[in-house]
C-alpha cells in the first residue's frame, strides 16, 4: 500500500492506494495522525484506490474519527469502493462517518 497526500480547496487529503490490511494499516495511521496533529478544519479521506480493507484498516479509521472530533477537525471519506463501503455499511458506520461518493461532493468545513 503507498499513502498519497494531497490538497484539495486547501485541505489535507490522504488516499491510500491498495489493501489496507493488518500488515499496512499502521503507514495509514501515521499519516492520519501526522495530519490530524496540524490541526486543519477538514480532512478527507480518499479510499477510491482502497479494493479491500479488513478490521485493522476500519479501526485505524475510528481512532481517526474519534481524534478528529475532540479536535474539532471535519473528517470526511470519499470514493468508497463497493467492497469496502459494504464492510462500513455491515458495520453500520456508515451511519457515524460522514462518506461521499466524490470529492466533488465536499465542501469547505
Amino acid at each position: 500500500m503507498e499513502v498519497k497526500e494531497e490538497q484539495l480547496n486547501g485541505h489535507p487529503v490522504i488516499a491510500p492506494q491498495g489493501d489496507v490490511d493488518l500488515g499496512n494499516s499502521k503507514d495509514l495511521q501515521y499519516h492520519l495522525r501526522q495530519s490530524l496533529n496540524k490541526k486543519p478544519k477538514q480532512l478527507v479521506v480518499d479510499l477510491g484506490g482502497v479494493p479491500y480493507m479488513d478490521s485493522s484498516g476500519v479501526a485505524t479509521l475510528v481512532e481517526a474519527m474519534q481524534v478528529s472530533r475532540r479536535s474539532g477537525v471535519s473528517l470526511v471519506l470519499c470514493a468508497m469502493t463497493p467492497r469496502v463501503k459494504s464492510i462500513f455499511e455491515i458495520a453500520r458506520l456508515d451511519k457515524v462517518f460522514r462518506i461521499v461518493d466524490s470529492r466533488d461532493q465536499i465542501t469547505n468545513a
